[in-house]
């Protein structure tokens, strides 16, 4: 078994643990009222995009997502959360030495020992959803449910979905497709764009992903005969039919929409392993992108 596979298998455990656990970082995270910006890179900037719209449509205040890279200095914000899974990335490092004083830091990471530590007020460690792989899997999703347990939108069935994900069959023939796409609606727009990226991480597959109502604008010409769209989420009204027409294959999540992305995950390494790669080598990756001085 690859790392990342032993690693998306721990989901529900580290997901029951993160939810169990959410109370007592109270004080660290988004209060009511605050307005807050979630910053991360790669698969933390899908994960801070989910958690804005999740914190912003519950009603606990305006939130922005960013790659950290791309942080808008001329706004003013209570709170900045940074998560990282290494605590080591340059763009997060350094965005959190740059925030002046008034503004609220918090870095959500696995690694306690690591430079954000000491560069964030405050401080969630997540050390029991680290990771030896290169591909991110369980941190990411642990993380985003500690921040939906904080919001209050966390319950049971979320893991019970997920242990449902890593049991039933994947759907017939995705294996074999040449191109995937996944839509998003709302918070899951930000889990539609990570499942694309652990698709072409993990397996150097073609892969997109859009706002579901978007799809029909354009990209949907590039569905045909052997391309799978992967819905997050209740679908629009007539887009699961206008795929079909295509020809390509239609995957309607009917499963808590982070545990769909557990199944996605599963389907980055079968089509690793159909394709005789390693998914704990992704071609040109590192762990941590960590830039020279």
């Amino acid at each position: 078994m690859t790392h990342v596979e032993d690693e998306l298998n721990s989901q529900p455990r580290c997901w029951a643990r993160a939810a169990e656990e959410a109370g007592r970082h109270r004080a660290a995270l988004p209060q009511p009222g605050e307005r807050v910006a979630v910053v991360g890179c790669g698969t933390s900037y899908f994960m801070a995009q989910a958690v804005a719209a999740l914190r912003e449509g519950a009603g606990h205040g305006e939130t922005d997502a960013f790659a950290a890279s791309e942080f808008p200095h001329r706004r003013s914000y209570d709170r900045v959360i940074a998560l990282t899974r290494s605590g080591t990335t340059t763009e997060v490092l350094r965005l959190l030495g740059e925030l002046g004083r008034g503004v609220g830091t918090t870095a959500v990471t696995a690694d306690p020992e690591s430079p954000v530590t000491k560069a964030a007020e405050g401080l969630v460690v997540l050390d029991f959803a680290d990771e030896r792989s290169v591909v991110q899997t369980r941190f990411a999703t642990t993380a985003l449910t500690l921040l939906r347990a904080h919001l209050g939108l966390h319950t049971d069935a979320v893991v019970a979905d997920a242990r449902t994900a890593l049991s039933v069959a994947l759907p017939e023939g995705l294996v074999a497709c040449s191109q995937f796409t996944f839509l998003g609606r709302g918070w899951t727009v930000g889990l539609a764009n990570e499942a694309a990226l652990k698709m072409r991480e993990a397996s150097l597959s073609w892969t997109e992903a859009y706002p579901a109502m978007e799809y029909r604008h354009g990209p949907i010409s590039v569905s045909t005969e052997g391309t799978a769209t992967w819905m997050f989420g209740e679908a629009p009204d007539g887009l699961a039919e206008q795929v079909r027409a295509t020809g390509a294959s239609w995957t309607a999540g009917g499963l808590d929409p982070l545990a769909e992305l557990v199944r996605v995950q599963r389907l980055a390494v079968a089509v690793a392993a159909a394709r005789d790669l390693d998914p704990d080598r992704p071609r040109h990756l590192t762990r941590s992108v960590i830039l020279a001085s």
